[in-house]
């Protein structure tokens, strides 16, 4: 993404000064998120997510390029998926954290301290958990497919996704003695 423009010997060492704005202008914004996603090997939900939320932000400010924005902007976007939207706390977090990627990490920019969000309202009830009885009273009574994918999941801890995209020949099975 950088091209060199001069390089020269200090103290034994070799120096480089870049050439940024006519290379950056080439690439477009979404893809050097794709890009940097892809080189941190993020997942593909994690890039999908957060191109998602960068555009949004972008489109909701009237299509203005982020380094032209600043921290009330990111506070007026934020405000508004609690307020207008009605988002959930966690999704107003992924939002608030795919806003800092892209200026932290992508644009390198410091956006310093977000003040002033109002913040969405956290779930006030507990996660259900069932028992031991419970659970296998539920795999009785799946199919065998639906059966083998929810004692993955059981059993193993994956993500829903992990399990469903999971194959029989990536699956080692092995007996416990």
């Amino acid at each position: 993404m950088l091209a060199i423009d001069s390089a020269y010997y200090n103290n034994g060492f070799l120096h480089f000064s870049y050439i940024w704005g006519e290379i950056l202008k080439k690439v477009k914004l979404l893809d050097q998120v794709r890009a940097l996603i892809r080189t941190r090997h993020y997942s593909i939900r994690t890039e999908e997510a957060y191109t998602s939320w960068i555009k949004q932000y972008i489109l909701f400010h009237d299509k203005k390029h982020p380094i032209e924005m600043g921290t009330d902007h990111i506070t007026s976007f934020l405000s508004y998926l609690a307020e207008q939207r009605k988002v959930a706390a966690s999704t107003q977090n992924q939002a608030f954290n795919a806003i800092l990627f892209l200026y932290r990490d992508v644009l390198q920019v410091d956006v310093g301290a977000i003040n002033g969000v109002t913040r969405a309202k956290k779930p006030k009830c507990l996660p259900f958990v069932l028992v031991r009885d419970e659970v296998k009273s539920l795999l009785n009574n799946m199919e065998r497919s639906a059966w083998l994918v929810a004692s993955l999941l059981y059993g193993s801890g994956l993500r829903l996704l992990d399990g469903l995209l999971k194959t029989v020949i990536s699956l080692q099975f092995s007996v416990v003695s």
